[in-house]
């Protein structure tokens, strides 16, 4: 078994690039108004690095082609879910620590 993206192409090619662009093209709404308050408030380095991962996680599950199915699944609680101790039990069956 191997990781694979979910939806998002290659790794090297992820379904949102990584910049200010990217980003704000996939941002809905007014989150793109938000990504950009925050953005233009962020010093250079660890602090606008992390506005950019932070916005980069948001704008991709906007751009998830499962959002609205998985969102309704969670809302109606018929999304599966999975405890940590059986993804750590899993982990160590694989030999993965």
């Amino acid at each position: 078994m191997s990781a694979q993206p979910v939806g998002g192409g290659p790794v090297d090619h992820p379904r949102v690039p990584k910049t200010i662009g990217g980003i704000s093209n996939a941002l809905r709404g007014s989150r793109r108004a938000q990504f950009f308050a925050e953005l233009l408030e962020a010093q250079q380095g660890p602090e606008l690095d992390g506005v950019l991962t932070a916005w980069w996680g948001r704008a991709m599950l906007d751009t998830d082609p499962d959002r609205d199915r998985v969102r309704a699944a969670a809302e109606a609680g018929t999304l599966p879910t999975t405890s940590m101790e059986e993804v750590l039990r899993r982990r160590q069956e694989r030999g993965v620590r």
